[in-house]
């Protein structure tokens, strides 16, 4: 994973796993990477993982059960979308609203591109 200059390592990491749920790859109510293990996979250090962990189960998207892991909670999707959409929404809409602006861009064009990406992307 290469990591952006312009954000935290350790909120990149739970965008990663955020994203990991939201694809399927990770499941409901299943066992993720340890702390070790995540921080092996990614090249950081366990705390900067722990720190993620830490957040990530703050907002109800993993649980620890002692001595055995991080896992899931039981509604991580809706969680993780709530989570995601408030980031979105706070981080990166003003950003885009900006660049619409000074581009004249509407959002006619704005639909159509939106469009083509997900057909392009997501539609098999």
């Amino acid at each position: 994973m290469e990591f952006n200059n312009n954000k935290a390592i350790y909120l990149q990491i739970a965008e990663y796993v955020c994203e990991q749920i939201l694809l399927g790859k990770w499941k409901t109510e299943d066992k993720i990477p340890s702390v070790r293990e995540m921080a092996v996979e990614l090249e950081v250090n366990p705390n900067t993982v722990m720190r993620t962990y830490e957040l990530l189960q703050g907002k109800n998207i993993l649980n620890n059960k002692r001595g055995i892991g991080f896992f899931l909670a039981d509604n991580t999707i809706d969680q993780v979308k709530q989570y995601r959409k408030t980031c979105f929404i706070e981080d990166e809409l003003p950003n885009l609203f900006r660049n619409l602006y000074l581009l004249e861009i509407d959002f006619d064009e704005l639909k159509s591109r939106y469009q083509t990406f997900v057909s392009q992307n997501f539609n098999a």
